[in-house]
């Protein structure tokens, strides 16, 4: 018997204006809680799911008053419980997802238990979307071409997920070739507000990819949480979190003319990253949020694991209602979303003044001074100004190496690779584009970009401008209404004669699916060390993530993308050196391609039609030939192909008994690396292409899979045995125990041995001995990636030592049972004289009740030196998990005792 909510006396019916009743709904103004009106409208969402929820035990009265009171609260760091109205899931965590619940009802068989118990009680979202490996790029049939490979590769992974969406009740799947996630989720998924049962209430979603984000744009609370808290929520489990400080950013005036929505995100990462919002949530408003479409919101929304925000979010209005109905929503729907957000304060109506909300913090921007961009060589928040680039580009040469340094010696500079490219004569420098993308959830959702990529190939076309056969070009749109206003508007032909033929519709470059280098380009670049570089419209820009032969990548709008595959060279000034020769002999100028603001609106309002939204995702319920005819079993528990190198059976639950096995310190551990700052999931659990000489490597090939057929290690995260051995494998990663050289290999302490990080990590456990990493500042910073967790706690790792986290992986590595830690201010293991070779022993009690969430500990080592840390249990629910050993072990034993 579901227990009685504490505040059903403040439920209201919503009428229709025309007659009749929406629905009912839990009413904020009904509280008659003046302090309500201040609050930021994220956190009325917030407020609205723990009323909704009150049931005085996950979620009790305590929570929603300490919500109430955010003005006092949220600056001392005290935890809510949150549980979002959705789940959403794309395949590369939708597999892992679904093997960890696969292996939870065999976990629940082996303990006697019901096995059906394991069943998501949330919605779930489910979009097979990362899934285009960009083999053939500049070809008319791209799409089918790629879409063919991916079915040959992916076969067992599809039908694995297409077996998960009939096991498991409440979790259907958007099948392959649809378009990416985020963006399915912003013009087709995204509720805005959902009506169960008759009761109403704001649409929110915790996503498994860092991007979920970008819903935020259409005023849906939503971030990306780690797949293993994600699988907690989708059974049942609150997300147990901080509650927020919110930077209020105010937004005014109008962007000038030639300046795009990517130079103004690039423009907000910066500060943002700048001003510290790490944990917080952005909440954007002022006079200049009416001269902002909704795409360009989304663009900013997506941007925010970039500018290390949990949240950028933008609340309702006039801007949303309209795109709600360009993207098909029905006029009822529409009418529904406006009457409830209406009558629950949680709609901003700039026709009415505005009742002043309270912030942690403020920012500003004047629209006007935002100014033409691009970000790089190596992270999203260097943002260059496009007129300084070249300038930034020659001191990149010359710096040592570091985010902004290549250290190429002064004579090595103007260095020029010749070679032939299918015949053909060519030839490389340092700053050559090798690599040009239109790709990625962040700007493909934005038909102002995308027309006006359209457009700057038109006029290079008509002036007489090619990109050069060996610059790799490719398009991949986030849906297929992309591919219908570029053919209405007549440009796809122009961007196609410039290269960029659509590939496919999902995450490609961006996410290191960019596909090989023509053999001939690859040499030129190995043989003479040429510093090559990308451009791509995407998010993330870290090393080794787009290509391991792009040692520098660019973020850019995809006007600037054609622009720079155009010039075929980063190391050009726009503003004075020609991008090329025209048919007329003449210097081609920037100047001459970049069309004006007007053109591009224009272009926008002929080509960008309601029935587009409506024809593509009337499409996606039908699903494609390759996916209908996959044949899957019906079972209720999977039956595992031991044989299989996609889909495997972790060991999380070998063993388990019905008590936890409570905390555990750690105790004479040897440290598996030590780490600088910015180490990312990328560095931690690559996603992009296996090495040829990597663990994983010669474990397919043990297998008999062909190098050929290797894939990513995303697409086989959910063969643990992989991604074990692909743990720390980034070709990039420094680890200072190697004095200096770069890649994945550590030094195994008690011989001096060089190994691979994974072959050292098996010596260790072989030898009954602990690991910890020792860590510098933003440790786990990117993706929200749980196999960052995973892999380290499967090769033996117990605690990691890090001057600070990012919220999402911190979060991962709890659930996971690995103890994270952080040095004290000021301090970190270079200053404490930490080598790395010491052996580490971390005193924790053997109770969890004698553990506080954020105490210190001491840390001492065999060398005889001690240090204090904060132990980053941040809130009772994780010393809880911790307890059990992680989060699934946690939800197993409490759905069992149900």
């Amino acid at each position: 018997m579901a227990p009685e909510n504490a505040f059903k006396g403040i439920l209201t019916s919503l009428p229709k204006p025309g007659g009749g009743e929406f629905g009912k709904f839990f009413s904020l103004p009904a509280l008659n809680d003046p302090r309500i009106d201040r609050l930021p409208y994220s956190i009325r969402i917030l407020l609205e799911s723990a009323i909704r929820n009150c049931d005085n035990f996950q979620v009790t009265k305590d929570d929603v008053e300490k919500i109430i009171d955010w003005e006092n609260t949220s600056p001392k760091q005290v935890e809510i419980p949150f549980k979002p109205a959705r789940v959403l899931l794309q395949d590369f965590t939708g597999v892992p997802a679904a093997v960890d619940l696969a292996c939870m009802r065999d976990a629940m068989k082996n303990l006697n238990s019901d096995p059906k118990k394991i069943n998501p009680l949330v919605p779930v979202d489910l979009v097979v979307d990362h899934s285009v490996q960009v083999d053939v790029a500049r070809s008319e049939n791209a799409v089918q071409a790629n879409m063919e490979f991916e079915f040959q590769r992916n076969q067992e992974r599809f039908a694995f997920l297409k077996w998960g969406s009939s096991a498991f009740h409440n979790m259907p799947v958007v099948p392959p070739g649809s378009g990416i996630v985020h963006q399915v989720n912003l013009e087709y998924l995204g509720r805005v507000v959902f009506n169960t049962d008759g009761i109403l209430y704001p649409d929110s979603v915790g996503g498994t990819d860092s991007h979920t984000t970008m819903i935020d744009g259409l005023g849906v609370a939503g971030w990306g949480v780690g797949g293993i808290e994600a699988e907690a929520a989708m059974l049942g489990q609150p997300m147990s979190m901080v509650l927020p400080g919110v930077v209020g950013f105010k937004l005014t005036g109008k962007l000038r003319d030639g300046v795009t929505a990517t130079d103004l995100v690039l423009t907000v990462t910066q500060m943002l990253r700048k001003h510290g919002v790490v944990g917080k949530f952005v909440e954007f408003y002022g006079e200049g949020m009416g001269q902002l479409p909704l795409a360009d919101r989304a663009t900013i929304a997506n941007m925010s694991p970039e500018y290390g925000a949990t949240m950028g979010f933008f609340p309702v209005d006039h801007v949303t209602l309209q795109y709600l109905k360009l993207t098909g929503r029905s006029d009822e729907t529409v009418s529904m979303i406006e009457e409830y957000l209406r009558a629950n304060k949680m709609f901003v109506d700039y026709n009415k003044p505005e009742q002043e909300r309270s912030y942690s913090s403020y920012l500003q921007l004047d629209l006007a001074d935002v100014e033409p961009c691009i970000s790089g060589p190596k992270r999203p928040h260097d943002r260059v100004p496009l007129k300084d680039m070249k300038a930034d580009w020659h001191a990149c040469l010359e710096n040592q190496v570091g985010f902004k340094g290549f250290a190429v010696p002064k004579q090595e500079q103007d260095k020029v690779a010749k070679f032939s490219f299918h015949g053909q004569p060519a030839e490389l420098k340092h700053g050559s584009v090798v690599i040009a993308a239109i790709t990625s959830c962040t700007n493909t959702s934005n038909p102002s970009v995308m027309l006006g990529a359209g457009l700057v190939a038109k006029k290079a076309c008509e002036l007489g401008l090619e990109v050069k056969p060996w610059v790799k070009t490719s398009l991949a749109p986030g849906s297929g209404v992309v591919t219908k206003y570029l053919q209405q508007s007549g440009l796809q032909k122009y961007l196609n004669q410039q290269g960029f033929h659509i590939v496919g519709y999902g995450c490609t470059t961006c996410i290191g699916n960019s596909g090989d280098l023509d053999e001939s380009v690859a040499t030129a670049i190995t043989e003479n060390d040429i510093v090559a570089a990308a451009v791509l419209s995407g998010n993330r820009n870290f090393e080794g993530r787009v290509h391991p032969l792009t040692r520098a990548n660019y973020l850019a709008s995809p006007p600037l993308v054609v622009a720079y595959a155009l010039a075929g060279t980063v190391d050009i000034d726009f503003e004075k050196e020609p991008i090329g020769t025209g048919k007329d002999g003449k210097g081609v100028y920037f100047k001459d391609i970049w069309p004006s603001n007007e053109e591009i609106a224009e272009v926008v309002q002929s080509s960008v039609l309601p029935d587009m939204f409506k024809s593509t995702y009337e499409a996606i319920t039908k699903g494609n030939p390759m996916w209908n005819q996959l044949s899957v079993p019906t079972s209720m528990l999977y039956s595992w192909d031991p044989n299989s190198a996609y889909i495997h059976e972790p060991p999380y639950f070998k063993n388990m008994t019905m008590e936890p096995p409570g905390p555990h310190g750690v105790k004479d551990a040897y440290c598996l690396l030590n780490f600088g700052d910015s180490i990312t999931t990328d560095h931690i659990s690559p996603a992009g292409s296996i090495h040829k000489d990597s663990p994983a490597a010669k474990y397919l090939l043990e297998r008999g899979v062909d190098r050929k057929d290797f894939n990513s290690y995303g697409s086989r995260r959910g063969n643990d045995e992989v991604m074990a051995r692909g743990t720390f494998a980034n070709i990039r990663i420094v680890n200072k125990l190697l004095n200096g050289e770069v890649g994945p290999k550590t030094v195994h302490i008690p011989t001096g041995e060089k190994l691979y990080v994974f072959d050292a990590a098996m010596r260790y456990k072989a030898a009954g001995h602990e690991t910890i990493v020792l860590a510098g500042a933003e440790y786990g910073s990117g993706s929200s990636r749980d196999w960052a967790a995973k892999g380290p706690m499967l090769l033996g790792v117990k605690a990691v030592i890090a001057k600070s986290f990012e919220r999402i992986h911190r979060s991962n590595l709890v659930g996971m049972g690995i103890i994270p830690l952080c040095f004290k201010p000021g301090e970190d293991a270079d200053t404490l004289g930490l080598a790395g070779h010491e052996r580490y022993t971390i005193n924790l009690p053997n109770k969890v009740s004698e553990i506080r969430p954020g105490q210190d500990i001491t840390v001492t080592t065999d060398t005889g030196k001690s240090f204090t840390c904060t132990v980053r249990f941040d809130t009772e629910v994780e010393l809880a998990y911790f307890d059990h050993g992680g989060i699934l072990p946690y939800v197993i034993r409490n759905l069992i005792k149900q």
